[in-house]
């Protein structure tokens, strides 16, 4: 089974995603504090991170550079969502994340994402 942090400061959010997730078949491991990402990655090995841009103090475009910046991490997929900016601001980035979604979104299409990027994972890490 794949897992999935989740990363979002709103628990009900965290919730409807989890709950989604869990239905399509995922591991998944919420978190509501972004303070506390790299031990949770160490501790879940999560195959994909799903990661909100805004994080109450924590700017979820900081983590995603620094996940994407550590040996260890860099190999995650990062996708990462927001309901206040958009895909041009993210990619914008200087260390970029492995794709975006803006809040709201569809599920089927959240879905969609998950799927393609794990399976990317999945193939580059049996090539390498």
């Amino acid at each position: 089974m794949k897992k999935i942090l989740v990363v979002d400061d709103d628990d009900d959010v965290l919730e409807t995603i989890q709950l989604i997730l869990e239905i399509g078949g995922y591991d998944v491991e919420p978190l509501n504090d972004a303070q506390f990402i790299f031990d949770r990655i160490a501790e879940f090995q999560p195959d994909l991170i799903l990661l909100d841009v805004v994080l109450g103090k924590i700017d979820g475009r900081v983590i995603c550079s620094q996940i994407k910046s550590h040996d260890d991490t860099k190999q995650i997929p990062i996708l990462m969502m927001s309901g206040l900016y958009d895909l041009k601001e993210i990619e914008d980035m200087e260390c970029a994340p492995d794709d975006f979604v803006s809040k709201p979104f569809k599920m089927d299409a959240l879905l969609e994402k998950i799927e393609k990027l794990v399976a990317k994972k999945t193939s580059n890490y049996n090539v390498n």
